[in-house]
């Protein structure tokens, strides 16, 4: 499934990188796209929505 989320404190390519390393400790085969410019992350996973806003969260990037 297709998630889109709004991530208001990524500011730069190290903060995606993070949110990247996040997404995919909890499905490590999704394809994430995340633009520190629209602070927008879009995410292509199995994993459960809740997942993915826990561990952005304990990645210090919590999302809505």
């Amino acid at each position: 499934m297709t998630i889109q989320l709004t991530v208001p404190n990524m500011s730069c390519s190290v903060c995606a990188s993070k949110i990247t390393n996040a997404v995919k400790s909890v499905d490590a085969e999704a394809i994430v796209d995340a633009d520190p410019q629209t602070k927008l992350v879009n995410v292509e996973s199995q994993a459960s929505e809740t997942a993915i806003k826990d561990a952005l969260a304990a990645a210090g990037y919590p999302a809505n």
